[in-house]
């Protein structure tokens, strides 16, 4: 994106002014009126063009911003696509929901926070989506925490914290996949990555929730019974249901491009389904393209279960789309440009450009609320000053996550907030203090910047 030429030179005041109004008009769009955010974001692109042509800006380079800004995240659409085509892969084949029960085989009486965290990760990473995590195993935990009598804000924190880091680092996940294609970082590459900050954050996070965890306690045996024998009545419940999962690792262990692991994986899961349930071929495809529906008459397993096909990316991809031709925008009316050049001289040292990346994400989240526009702008804004550092661009798509996919749920009003908020019937300033790993990743992104450790840096020609 930062290879994108301005056209013209806009004084700063004129800069801050349309970045303040565009927030302004998404903010209130998301947060007073409760739209989706891609029609702010389409009023936003409307009054940068109107910008441009009040400056003579011919349309027709408009138009090229437009396109280049866009095509910046094709590599992102067509993943998008293939993510949906594995979650119902993964759903036919019972890989998902096998992963599911066996983390609730976990529960025991003791260390019930950390057991809420530890699980709730799991069924992230399996299923991708942080708010499916919580509107579902998180909604039961919630329950289970009713009956035992135990803190309702330390509870909502263990979950929403599990849900982000699965969230964060499953391959299946439109954030992560979003994150590692913007900058033009290979999926698993990115991943691996973050793992030097994710998991000092999810250790910590796990051995502060068993500390805070009540000594023992009779867990609501029947709740997780319900969830158990759900699951089971899918018929999907196997052994050999993990195979795809496998197939996933070892691909990634060898470094095959993340397209073709996650097609791989899919025709595995797809094959496999056929040994312990016969798909027509049309239902094969209406699967894939549709998603899966689980009909199991248990309905909070069906809701979680139902889910996945190249049909449930198309929100994402067209709010990647349009963000990104607004960001194309940006660049061509210099606007982006001129905003770096007036801070550049703070960012010569790599410590001050990932902590001003970092607050970047952190402010979008804060002042938009909105989790996906946090990496996309955070993104397309500071590629061209971790280029000048030499710092490769898998630092920069960590930074994204550790401080825009895993910040939003802190913010009342963001989308994740007034989601979890309303999903959990607790506050998101009752959980905040409590959910550790989404307050960690952002300092721990921080404080490795400052330290030069795990960065890396492109090797000299």
């Amino acid at each position: 994106m930062f290879q994108i030429k301005a056209v013209i030179a806009p004084s700063v005041k004129e800069s801050i002014a349309l970045v303040a109004l565009i927030v302004a008009i998404v903010s209130a769009s998301l947060i007073r009126f409760g739209a989706v955010p891609h029609i702010p974001i389409l009023i936003a692109i409307l009054l940068l063009i109107g910008y441009g042509l009040v400056k003579r800006v011919p349309y027709v380079e408009l138009e090229r911003g437009l396109v280049q800004g866009a095509g910046a995240g094709m590599s992102a659409v067509f993943l998008f696509f293939f993510i949906g085509i594995l979650i119902s892969a993964w759903m036919m084949s019972g890989t998902i929901p096998t992963l599911i029960y066996a983390g609730f085989s976990l529960i025991t009486p003791l260390f019930f926070f950390a057991i809420v965290f530890i699980i709730t990760s799991i069924v992230g990473l399996s299923i991708g989506s942080s708010l499916t995590t919580v509107a579902t195993v998180g909604v039961a935990f919630i329950g289970m925490a009713s009956v035992l009598d135990v803190s309702l804000a330390i509870t909502a924190g263990a979950i929403v914290s599990g849900a982000f880091f699965g969230d964060k680092m499953s391959p299946v996940s439109d954030t992560t996949n979003l994150a590692s294609s913007i900058v033009g970082v290979d999926l698993f590459v990115h991943i691996r990555n973050m793992g030097w900050t994710t998991i000092p954050a999810f250790l910590i996070s796990l051995v502060i929730f068993a500390i805070l965890s009540p000594e023992a306690a009779a867990t609501d045996a029947a709740r997780i019974d319900a969830f158990q024998q759900g699951l089971l009545a899918t018929g999907s419940i196997h052994w050999y249901a993990i195979i795809p999962l496998v197939v996933l690792i070892l691909m990634t262990i060898y470094k095959v491009p993340a397209m073709m692991t996650l097609a791989i994986s899919s025709v595995v899961a797809i094959a496999l389904s056929y040994v312990h349930q016969i798909y027509p071929v049309s239902d094969v495809f209406s699967i894939i393209f549709s998603g899966y529906v689980s009909e199991t008459g248990f309905a909070d397993v069906d809701a979680l279960l139902s889910r996945g096909g190249m049909e449930s990316m198309f929100f994402t991809i067209g709010l990647v789309l349009l963000s990104l031709s607004m960001g194309g925008l940006l660049f061509t009316l210099g606007i982006v440009q001129t905003l770096l050049a007036k801070i550049e001289n703070l960012l010569s040292k790599a410590g001050s450009v990932i902590a001003a990346a970092a607050m970047t994400a952190v402010g979008i989240n804060v002042l938009i609320g909105e989790q996906y526009l946090s990496i996309l702008l955070t993104g397309q804004a500071f590629q061209g000053s971790f280029e000048k550092l030499g710092l490769t661009p898998k630092n920069l798509s960590r930074v994204m996550e550790d401080a825009g996919t895993v910040v939003n749920p802190l913010v009342p009003w963001s989308v994740c907030g007034i989601f979890i908020t309303t999903t959990l019937g607790v506050s998101t300033l009752s959980y905040l203090p409590f959910a550790l790993f989404c307050l960690l990743s952002p300092i721990l992104t921080v404080i490795f910047g400052y330290t030069g450790k795990t960065l890396t840096y492109r090797k000299a020609d």
